[in-house]
């Protein structure tokens, strides 16, 4: 299984609202706080770059990105749904889209690296999970924290539940979590929810860290950027 991602920041994304659908306009005018505001036009706008490049279409014109009843995006072409699953994740200023066929469940991810506490490894982690922290060094424990709650977030998100389930009942492994030389590169990662397995990949690059996991094999991920964007008001889509 293929499965491609994009990621943009804040500042790549245009001052005027043009580039959104009637019903996404209605959407985003329902939202009252700036930061809302700010944080969905920048998933939007990241995965409608994804789709364009997954699909080689020649504009985002008459593309828009709505809810399903579960709140999981999805992408319209006009009336029609496109043939694409998306997962969209933001966290300060900065969005990731992940982007694959039809009909996979398709999750990502993005959290910053930040100190969690004990109390917090014991009300979301497994005893798993939780043995991982422990064995990690002190100054790499809020790193594997971040991972193993993103590949959380990742899973629920292609359940299309999100945090409405118990995290306790997804477990993640993240390959080579433990090594001191995993930043950049993206690795694999394992995780499962009662039979269901998910493979996956992670990634850390500065104080960010990735997850992605899709319900069957997924290959590398590889990253999307559309033709037209090189040269365009749109440069710089393609992040890696």
């Amino acid at each position: 299984m293929d499965v491609h991602w994009s990621e943009q920041t804040a500042a790549e994304v245009p001052a005027d609202n043009d580039w959104l659908g009637a019903r996404e306009a209605v959407r985003l005018s329902g939202m009252r706080f700036a930061k809302r505001r700010a944080d969905w036009r920048l998933g939007r706008w990241t995965a409608k770059h994804a789709v364009a490049a997954y699909l080689n279409l020649p504009s985002l014109a008459g593309m828009e990105i709505l809810p399903a009843p579960s709140g999981a995006p999805e992408v319209f072409l006009g009336n029609d749904r496109a043939p694409v699953t998306i997962s969209i994740s933001h966290r300060e200023g900065v969005a990731v889209c992940a982007v694959a066929g039809p009909y996979v469940a398709l999750g990502c991810d993005l959290e910053i690296v930040e100190p969690r506490s004990e109390a917090f490894a014991i009300d979301y982690f497994t005893a798993a999970e939780q043995a991982l922290v422990a064995e990690a060094r002190e100054s790499d424990r809020p790193r594997i924290m971040a991972l193993l709650w993103s590949g959380k977030e990742s899973v629920l998100k292609a359940m299309r539940v999100g945090l409405r389930l118990d995290t306790r009942s997804v477990s993640i492994d993240p390959v080579d979590a433990l090594l001191p030389d995993a930043e950049s590169q993206w690795r694999p990662l394992h995780a499962r929810h009662e039979a269901r397995v998910f493979d996956g990949w992670w990634q850390q690059t500065g104080p960010l860290v990735r997850t992605l996991v899709a319900g069957g094999r997924a290959e590398l991920p590889a990253p999307v950027c559309p033709a037209w964007a090189e040269s365009s008001e749109m440069k710089g889509s393609r992040r890696s």
